[in-house]
């Protein structure tokens, strides 16, 4: 697939993250850009075939853009601007009394997409993907490792769509009508890998990050969890019981942030105390 040249003329920066920065065009508010950092030209490559098979199934998410490179031979993609949309996050943190109400929409969201089966030979199955994070590791130990892989082998499988990075701020809602975004790490499997994400972005990040991230004290952000819970797994199922549950599946994102950061992180590896 050959890009759609473009110039950065047209644009104007708007954010940055891991892999990239984003751009909003300065006259279409309709389009944005998510331009990843030099040398990088098969991922966004990848992300918007992996965002065409999504968008495919059926799957609520905005219609995936053009493959397109700039004049400095930067690559990425071009999107349709989802125009007045807000995030779960966004929205909990500008009107906190709603929490319940917005942990328990995202909480049905995340239900049906987790209850969606999905081709199995078209997307990558999760443990596949810890499987290989584990393998690049350069900081747990071999014994480690091999009880993390015996966790994550004995995990009954479920051939359901996953979201891959289900934080509160990658679920947008506008009127009736609500989108998974940033899908670049889709898969399927168990959703407990899913779930994981939610409850580290609630509970186990620590104050200064979820205040940057998704604009709220982290006191809401529990409050956030503590709602969703029994919205997703049932009011019968205490909360204790939960967290336990799920806590080493938040902790196996270590792997993901190890491998980002390029260091070993203890903080986060605490919630892997029950595997190790």
């Amino acid at each position: 697939m050959e890009p759609i040249k473009i110039t950065l003329n047209d644009y104007v920066l708007s954010g940055g993250g891991a892999n990239g920065e984003s751009y909003d065009h300065k006259t279409d508010p309709s389009v944005m850009l998510k331009l990843y950092f030099p040398g990088k030209i098969q991922q966004p490559l990848d992300e918007m075939k992996l965002a065409r098979k999504v968008y495919d199934m059926g799957i609520p998410t905005p219609e995936p853009g053009e493959y397109v490179v700039t004049e400095d031979g930067r690559y990425g993609i071009r999107f349709k601007r989802i125009l007045g949309k807000k995030s779960y996050s966004r929205a909990t943190a500008d009107e906190p009394e709603k929490v319940a109400q917005f942990a328990d929409e995202f909480a049905q969201i995340c239900l049906k997409l987790h209850a969606t089966h999905v081709d199995t030979k078209q997307f990558e199955n999760v443990k596949d993907r810890y499987y290989r994070l584990l393998k690049e590791n350069p900081f747990f130990t071999t014994a480690e490792k091999d009880k993390l892989t015996r966790f994550i082998a004995d995990t009954p499988d479920e051939d359901t769509a996953i979201h891959g990075d289900l934080q509160y701020s990658n679920v947008i809602f506008v009127g009736d009508k609500r989108y998974f975004i940033d899908l670049g790490d889709f898969c399927w499997g168990n959703h407990l890998f899913d779930v994981g994400m939610v409850y580290l972005c609630c509970c186990l990040s620590d104050e200064a990050f979820i205040q940057e991230t998704f604009h709220m004290p982290k006191v809401l952000a529990i409050r956030f969890w503590e709602c969703f819970v029994p919205a997703y797994f049932g009011k019968d199922i205490p909360l204790k019981e939960v967290e336990a549950l799920i806590r080493p599946y938040a902790g196996l994102k270590t792997l993901i942030v190890e491998r980002d950061t390029k260091r070993p992180m203890p903080e986060m590896r605490a919630a892997l105390t029950s595997i190790l």
